[in-house]
């Protein structure tokens, strides 16, 4: 395992260079001491707040949040908001992680963007569907970090990278869903370039404290867009910045 991380960290280095992939599957602690309180989480804010799809659900019931939060927050892992991991940057709030999921209406296999890999939260809640996951973090720290984690966690298949996530991931392209956990005040055209027909992109949008949750859906004759909700994100940093 250790020759793994080293290999995973250093293949992610670069804009250039995705991690290299296996076929583990992820794996859970032997005794999992807040099962309790990841099901309580999953029905009484999840299930409650109206989150349906069962394949969603059971992603949301299955990822150790905890192990993703820093240890001097990890005894509020299963409160529904989101909390601090340095860097300026938080790990999302559940309910958001499952509903922005949803909104992408995916089925396993296939290719799904995250511009953002953040915590690695919602990259292992995408990974527990059995889509193929293409993640990107601009902040290099907080990238090395993540990447390690999510190996130790047994999630070996997503294809990881260090850098700007505004112009996508062009040479994987095209993906059947994007999903943005940080937000640009205007939505990047190259991530809905970047969208095969059918494709939906799930990206929060405005400036800080006047975001909206939106899904821009890419069909043959344009797009087409939905907002879902108000919400809360950090800003989108890098050429994001420059376009506004």
């Amino acid at each position: 395992m250790k020759h793994l991380l080293f290999a995973l960290v250093c293949a992610c280095g670069s804009d250039n260079a995705p991690a290299p992939t296996s076929t583990q599957q992820p794996t859970a602690p032997a005794q999992d001491p807040f099962v309790a309180q990841r099901n309580k989480l999953v029905d009484e804010t999840i299930v409650a707040r109206g989150i349906t799809d069962k394949r969603v659900i059971a992603a949301m019931r299955k990822v150790p949040r905890h192990r993703l939060v820093p240890p001097e927050h990890r005894g509020r892992s299963y409160d529904d908001s989101p909390l601090p991991i340095g860097f300026d940057q938080t790990i999302s709030q559940p309910y958001i992680v499952a509903a922005m999921t949803e909104a992408a209406q995916l089925t396993p296999g296939e290719k799904v963007l995250e511009i953002g890999t953040g915590s690695g939260y919602q990259a292992a809640v995408l990974a527990e569907l059995g889509v193929d996951v293409y993640s990107i973090e601009i902040v290099e720290p907080l990238a090395k970090r993540t990447h390690e984690l999510l190996a130790r966690m047994g999630y070996n298949k997503l294809h990881l990278r260090i850098g700007d996530g505004y112009k996508g991931w062009p040479e994987a392209a095209p993906f059947d869903a994007v999903i943005v956990t940080a937000a640009p005040e205007k939505i990047p055209q190259p991530l809905i370039d970047q969208l095969a027909v059918g494709g939906r992109l799930v990206i929060p949008v405005g400036k800080s404290g006047d975001q909206e949750l939106k899904v821009i859906e890419r069909r043959k004759d344009g797009t087409t867009s939905e907002t879902l909700m108000q919400v809360r994100f950090v800003p989108m940093t890098g050429e994001a910045q420059k376009k506004q």
